[in-house]
C-alpha cells in the first residue's frame, strides 16, 4: 500500500490541533490508515548513507503514513488533513465551485484523429488565482509522482500535465505527430530536441528518472504531443513538459492536462488534483472549465472538469448483517458523513439510505464499499466476537501444507525464497530459455495492458533469472527459490486449464557447478523419504539425460521419482544467461512437487 511522507507539525496545524504519537496513531486506527514511522530526514538520510551525509539536514517530525492504494485522496497533506478534519467533526464536506465560462470565452482543447493511434483521450482545468509557496508547490509535485506511479500505473494509463497558463496562448490541440516533427525545450534542460533525438539522449543520462516511461511510446510511429496556439509544446506525454510553461513559485494560473488511454481514470486523476489544490485558489475550491472536441467525433464536445456526486441507494439491515452490527439508519447516516460520505434517510420504515460520494472519493463503485466505510467509522474494535452458527472442522490443504514445510527445508539449506509475478512475457517463457512455442502449451492474455505481462507462465526458471538479473551487485554465491503455480493448458479440465505447483531453485556464483545444485534435491528427497535408486529399478529417484534446450548439454539431467519425470537440473545455458542479461554462470533445478503429497 502506498505511504506518504508528511510533516507532523504542518499536519498539526491543518488539523488545529497537536496529538501525542500515541493519540495520533490512535486516530490513524480509527480513520483505517496506518502510522508506519516517526522519523526525520537527518534520520532517513544517515540510515541510507552515513551521519556524515546527514550532517546539516532538517530534524523536524516525518510521519510515515500508510494509506489504502484506492484512497486518491490521501496521497498529499491536502486531502489527509481534510478527511481527518471531517471525521474529526471540524468541517462539513467541500462543495466545488465549476465556473464554465461562455462559448465565445470558453478555453479549448482540439483533439486530432491521429491520437487514436497511441493516446486518444485528454481531460483538461484550470486553477485561476493560485497562490503557491515552497511546502504547496512540493506536495503539488509529489501528488502527481505519486498519482502517476498508483491509479497512473506508471504513465501507462494516464499522464499528467500541469502548466502556467499566462505563458500560453489558447486554444490547444492534441496532437500525434511523427517524432522528428516535434521540436521543444524539454523541462529542466536548456537546449532544443526533436522528440527522435531527445530519446536516445534521456537513455544515457546518468540517474535519468524518466527512463522507465520511454518504453511507453517509443516504438510507436507517431507520438501524443500538446501544442498551444502559437505551436509552443506544452507537453509530450507521457514523458516530459516542456519548459516554457514550467510552474514555478509565481504560478497564478495553472492549466491540468491529463492524456489518458483510459478516461474514466483520467477523470479520477484530474479531479484529485483539483481537490487537493483548488483550496489555494483565491476563491477556494473554484474551477474553471475547458472545452475538448474531438475531430475524429469519437465522443461529443465534452466540457471537463465532471465532478458531480455520484448518488449510492442502500439499507440499514444489509449493512448491520455484512458488519455484525445493529444501529439504526439515522445512526448510519451520521457515521457515513465523517467518513466524507454525505448520507441522509430517504425511508426510515426501511431503513433506506441516499449515499453521495464526491468526486474525492473515487473508490465508492459499489454498496460494499459503504459498508465497509460504515465499519471503519463504527470502530472494528467495537463489533462484537459472536461465535459461528454454523460448525465446520478446518484443515489446511495438503498440498499447501507440504508447500511451507519444503519452504523450510530450503530455507535452512541457505537459499533465500523469492516470489515473482505469475504473468510475464510471452519471449520470456519460449524464446529466452531457447523453447519453441508449440501453441498448446501457455495461456496467453487476448488483451493485455502492458506488453511485459501477456502470458502465463509455464516454469519458475525466467523468474528466478530475472531477480538475478536485477541482484547484480549482490555478494555471491546467491541462492534463492521460489515454490509457487505455473498454469498450463489442458483441454481435459472444464476451464481448459490446470495448475500446477512448482519448486524451482537456482545457484549463482563466479563458478557455477551442477554438483551444488544437486545436494539440494538429495535434501529435498530425503526430506520426503525417498532414497536414490541407483539401479534405476523404477523405485526411489535417479537421473537420466535430459534434452531440455535452456540447460547446458551434457550438464543437464531429469529427475525421475518411481518412473515418472518430475523435473530437470542443470547448469542453465549461456544463451539462456545472456538473454537475462545475466553475467555469472548459473545451475537451476526445477520439480513438479505435486506428487509428493
Amino acid at each position: 500500500m502506498p505511504t506518504i511522507d508528511v510533516l507532523r507539525d504542518r499536519l498539526f496545524e491543518m488539523l488545529e490541533q497537536k496529538f501525542t504519537e500515541e493519540e495520533f496513531e490512535n486516530l490513524c486506527f480509527e480513520f483505517g490508515i496506518e502510522l508506519d514511522d516517526v522519523t526525520s530526514e537527518k534520520e532517513m538520510k544517515s540510515k541510507a548513507e552515513g551521519e556524515e551525509r546527514a550532517e546539516g539536514l532538517s530534524e523536524d517530525v516525518i510521519y510515515k503514513i500508510e494509506i489504502p492504494a484506492n484512497r486518491y485522496d490521501l496521497l498529499c497533506i491536502e486531502g489527509l488533513a481534510s478527511a481527518l478534519r471531517i471525521f474529526l467533526g471540524k468541517d462539513k464536506r467541500t462543495d466545488f465551485k465549476i465556473t464554465t465560462p461562455s462559448d465565445d470565452k470558453i478555453l479549448k482543447m482540439t483533439v486530432k484523429k491521429e491520437t487514436n493511434q497511441i493516446r486518444p483521450f485528454v481531460v483538461c482545468a484550470v486553477l485561476r488565482d493560485i497562490k503557491f509557496d515552497q511546502a504547496r508547490y512540493e506536495s503539488f509535485i509529489d501528488l502527481q509522482d505519486k498519482l502517476h506511479t498508483n491509479i497512473c500505473r506508471q504513465r501507462t494509463l494516464v499522464a499528467i500535465g500541469t502548466h502556467d497558463l499566462d505563458t500560453l496562448q489558447p486554444p490547444f490541440t492534441y496532437e500525434a505527430l511523427p517524432p522528428k516533427d516535434i521540436v521543444f525545450k524539454p523541462l529542466n534542460e536548456t537546449q532544443a530536441f526533436n522528440a527522435e533525438a531527445l530519446f536516445p539522449y534521456y537513455e544515457k543520462k546518468e540517474n535519468c528518472k524518466l527512463k522507465p516511461f520511454l518504453k511507453i511510446i517509443n516504438k510507436s510511429p507517431v507520438y501524443p504531443v500538446i501544442y498551444d496556439s502559437k505551436r509552443v509544446v506544452c507537453s509530450l506525454p507521457p514523458i516530459i513538459n516542456g519548459e516554457h510553461s514550467k510552474i514555478k513559485l509565481t504560478t497564478q494560473n495553472v492549466f491540468i492536462e491529463c492524456t489518458a488511454t483510459d478516461l474514466t481514470k483520467a477523470n479520477i486523476v484530474l479531479n484529485t488534483v483539483i481537490a487537493m489544490f483548488s483550496r489555494y485558489c483565491s476563491k477556494p475550491f473554484s474551477v474553471e472549465s475547458i472545452k475538448v472536441s474531438y475531430e475524429s467525433k469519437r465522443l461529443e464536445p465534452q466540457i471537463y472538469p465532471q465532478m458531480d456526486p455520484i448518488k449510492f441507494t442502500t439499507d440499514a439491515k444489509y449493512i448491520n448483517s455484512r458488519i455484525g452490527i445493529e444501529i439504526k439508519a439515522k445512526d448510519m447516516a451520521k457515521l457515513l458523513t465523517r467518513m466524507s460520505l454525505p448520507a441522509k434517510v430517504i425511508d426510515e420504515s426501511k431503513g433506506t439510505l441516499e449515499v453521495l460520494a464526491p468526486p474525492t472519493r473515487s473508490d465508492i463503485l459499489h454498496p460494499c464499499d459503504i459498508m465497509e466505510d460504515v465499519a471503519i467509522a463504527y470502530g472494528y474494535n467495537n463489533i462484537a466476537k459472536l461465535v459461528p452458527k454454523t460448525f465446520t472442522v478446518a484443515a489446511q490443504q495438503p498440498i499447501n501444507k507440504f508447500t511451507e514445510l519444503l519452504r523450510g527445508v530450503l530455507s535452512q539449506a541457505g537459499y533465500m525464497e523469492v516470489l515473482t509475478f505469475a504473468l510475464c512475457a510471452k519471449k520470456e517463457i519460449f524464446d529466452y530459455i531457447r523453447t519453441p512455442d508449440d501453441g498448446k502449451t501457455a495461456i496467453t492474455l487476448s488483451n493485455p495492458r502492458v506488453e511485459g505481462f501477456n502470458i502465463m507462465r509455464t516454469c519458475l526458471l525466467p523468474g528466478l533469472l530475472k531477480t538475478i538479473a536485477e541482484s547484480a551487485g549482490y555478494r555471491k554465491p546467491i541462492r534463492i527459490f521460489e515454490v509457487s503455480d505455473i498454469c498450463l493448458l489442458d483441454n481435459t479440465t472444464e476451464t481448459g486449464a490446470k495448475q500446477r505447483r512448482h519448486l524451482s531453485a537456482l545457484w549463482c556464483d563466479t563458478k557455477s557447478g551442477l554438483e551444488n545444485i544437486q545436494s539440494l534435491l538429495r535434501r529435498v528427497m530425503d526430506m520426503n523419504g525417498v532414497s536414490f535408486d541407483s539401479k534405476n529399478s523404477g523405485k526411489g529417484y535417479y537421473l537420466k539425460e535430459s534434452s531440455n534446450p535452456a540447460y547446458f548439454q551434457g550438464r543437464r539431467a531429469d529427475v525421475y521419482v518411481d518412473g515418472k519425470c518430475i523435473g530437470t537440473l542443470g547448469i542453465v545455458h549461456p544463451e539462456v544467461l545472456d538473454n537475462f542479461n545475466v553475467k555469472s554462470p548459473c545451475s537451476a533445478i526445477e520439480l513438479d512437487i505435486e506428487g509428493f503429497c
